[in-house]
This record gives C-alpha cells, sequence and structure tokens, in this order.
C-alpha cells in the first residue's frame, strides 16, 4: 500500500491545486523563472503607480485648500476697495474716515489670520515659508513641483494702506491682480495633478492587465488538467491495487502447489 500512496502524492496534482487555492499559476519561482521575474518587476511597477496617485491626490487637496483660502482674501479685498471707494467721497468727516479704516483694519487683520492658519499637514500654504514642495507621482521618481501662493499683507502690498492720509485704490486693485494670478496658477497645477492622476489610472490598469495574462489561473485549463491528472492517478491506482491482487493469487497458487 505504501506503493499506492506514492502514487496519489503527485506533485503536479499539488501545483493544479496551488493554482487554483491561490488564483496563480506562478507561485514560486519553479513554476516559472523567467515569469516570476516579470511578475514581480509589474507588481512594483503596480504599486509605484498606486503609491504616486496617493501623493498626487494629496497634493490635489492641498490645493484646493489654497484656493479656497485664497477666495477668502478675494472677498476680504473686494470689501477692501469698496471702503476706500467710499472713504475718497470729499463730502466724509475724517471721523467718518476714521470708522471706515476701523474696517479695514479688521480686513487686514482678517487677510492676516487667514494666512497665518491655512495650511495642509500643518504646513502652511499662503504665507510664503513654503514657496515650493515637490512630491514624488509614481515609482520611478517623477517629481511634481507645486508652488504655493504668498498672500500675507506685506506681499499683496497693503500693510499700510490707510484712508486716513493718501492713499490709492489702485494698491487694492493690485493685490486682488496678484490673487487673481495665484488662484490662476493652482487651477493650472491642478489640471497637471488630474492628468498625472489619469495616466497612473491608466499605466496601473494596464500593467495589472500585463500581471494577469502573465501569472493569472486559467481557470478552465487548469480544472480539465486536474481531472486528467486526477483520472490518470485513479487508473495508476487501481492497476497497481490488479498487480498487487495478481501477485497475491500467484503466491497462494505456488504455495498451495508445494
Amino acid at each position: 500500500m505504501s506503493g499506492i500512496s506514492g502514487v496519489s502524492g503527485s506533485s503536479q496534482m499539488n501545483n493544479y491545486y496551488s493554482a487554483l487555492s491561490s488564483g496563480s499559476r506562478i507561485n514560486s519561482a519553479r513554476d516559472g523563472a523567467s515569469e516570476s521575474a516579470i511578475l514581480a518587476k509589474e507588481d512594483s511597477q503596480v504599486r509605484g503607480y498606486d503609491a504616486g496617485s496617493e501623493n498626487l491626490q494629496s497634493g490635489k487637496n492641498m490645493l484646493n485648500i489654497a484656493d479656497s483660502a485664497l477666495g477668502g482674501v478675494t472677498d476680504y479685498l473686494q470689501r477692501m476697495k469698496e471702503l476706500a471707494v467710499r472713504a475718497s467721497n470729499g463730502l466724509l468727516t475724517n471721523d467718518d474716515k476714521r470708522g471706515i479704516q476701523s474696517e479695514i483694519d479688521q480686513i487686514k487683520q482678517g487677510i492676516t489670520n487667514l494666512t497665518g492658519s491655512t495650511n495642509y499637514n500643518t504646513k502652511n500654504l499662503l504665507d510664503g515659508s513654503n514657496s515650493s514642495m515637490n512630491i514624488v507621482s509614481d515609482g520611478n521618481g517623477t517629481t511634481q513641483s507645486l508652488n504655493n501662493a504668498n498672500s500675507t499683507l506685506e506681499a499683496l502690498g497693503i500693510k499700510d494702506f490707510n484712508v486716513m492720509g493718501r492713499f490709492d485704490i489702485r494698491d487694492i486693485d493690485r493685490a486682488l491682480d496678484k490673487v487673481g494670478g495665484d488662484r490662476t496658477s493652482i487651477g493650472g497645477q491642478t489640471n497637471g495633478l488630474d492628468y498625472a492622476l489619469n495616466y497612473n489610472s491608466i499605466a496601473s490598469y494596464n500593467t495589472t492587465a500585463s500581471k494577469s495574462r502573465t501569472g493569472d489561473t486559467d481557470y478552465a485549463d487548469y480544472v480539465s488538467k486536474l481531472q486528467k491528472e486526477t483520472t490518470m492517478e485513479t487508473y495508476k491506482i487501481m492497476m497497481q491495487k490488479k498487480q498487487q491482487e495478481n501477485d497475491t493469487n500467484n503466491m497462494s497458487r505456488l504455495f498451495f502447489s508445494i
């Protein structure tokens, strides 16, 4: 019976069972050395694309936060311009202008607070301290450079804006132009990240498809092979049993003939 057990322990059947249970026909280098190397390389590429996509999405989130905050700065500046136009009215008294300047000072403080508190993962985005950031977008080390805006009062040129003395409304217009340009730049960078994300998605999908063609189990083929192997194993066992029975009968006849 030890011979029967040896026949049934087919390594080929074990390979079929392994391929069917794992869904992969390449489970070790012995299943195909070259295919195993290719699959490892493709798996590394897919992981690189997917990790890069996470970085790119983080970059988009950061840019969206910065753009939203700059929208708030724009609103502040628009209100500030309204107040400056009102202060240009020669019919106003100094007390009137003082009241207007009080609101302008509050607006400037609001811009300062917004600029100082806008951050992503503790990195300030609008105060000039992190003017440029690089993110890796794939496993090959490809980098995307993201440029942040600077919306401090000094950068906007309105730190000393005061309607109590001589002032130029065009200073606010220039500040609005700067913020508008910064938002345009953010929009362009966001589009660039979207293109990179789309590329990563397509590359990851196609590389995964290539992995599947190389390593995935063809279930219909392997079930057929397993059934064929099982039938052959069963036949071998039956033949061994038959041979053992014949050998036993021959021994019996030989014994009784003595």
